[in-house]
């Protein structure tokens, strides 16, 4: 395994890097016109997975993505899984949705993410979806992968990535938990079995 040590010099690595192509190929471009994570404000963390989390979760959609919904929501969450949704038909204009059935067609996009298990949700004020729960979408397609559920083209991308980025362990890992979870549902369905 990778230390964080290790992450994080490679890391500065890759900034490094970038720093002298952007100093050759783009030099006539000053700094400030460019996003800075480290001094703009208005950022979040998302997985560099999520062009193919949202190509897979539009393939499992069909005929209603919802992958620019789970896109607008990881760019609500505040560096943390949990987000509150106080004003439905915010999030639903975030997520492309406008007229009169907005929040109706957000609601259906959301529910499905959670059908797939992208996201967890508890009911509050603003109904169904007033508390969210992001679900580490890594463990996510590993599962829905498993369950036959996500195209093999998107997996295939999906995992190339993963490799390409040096997070392959989360694949492991992941087939570890189901591995686990299939062995409680055995042990389980053997309690009420007479």
């Amino acid at each position: 395994m990778t230390s964080e040590v290790q992450k994080k010099a490679r890391r500065m690595k890759m900034r490094e890097r970038a720093e002298i192509q952007r100093g050759v190929l783009f030099e006539a471009i000053s700094k400030e016109f460019l996003w800075d994570r480290l001094t703009n404000h208005g950022f979040t963390t998302i997985p560099r997975t999520m062009p193919i989390l949202m190509e897979g979760i539009d393939a499992m959609t069909k005929a209603r993505p919802a992958g620019h919904t789970y896109f607008s929501l990881w760019c609500r969450a505040p560096d943390d899984p949990l987000i509150v949704i106080e004003s439905p038909i915010i999030f639903a204009g975030e997520a492309g949705f406008k007229g009169e059935r907005a929040v109706d067609t957000w609601r259906r996009r959301m529910k499905a993410l959670a059908e797939l298990g992208f996201i967890k949700a508890k009911e509050g004020a603003a109904g169904d979806f007033h508390y969210v729960l992001l679900m580490n979408p890594h463990y996510v397609m590993e599962k829905l992968r498993a369950e036959g559920v996500l195209p093999q083209s998107v997996y295939t991308k999906f995992h190339d990535r993963m490799l390409d980025i040096g997070t392959y362990v989360e694949i492991e890992r992941a087939r570890e938990l189901l591995a686990m979870d299939s062995a409680l549902s055995e042990a389980e369905q053997g309690k009420k079995e007479p």
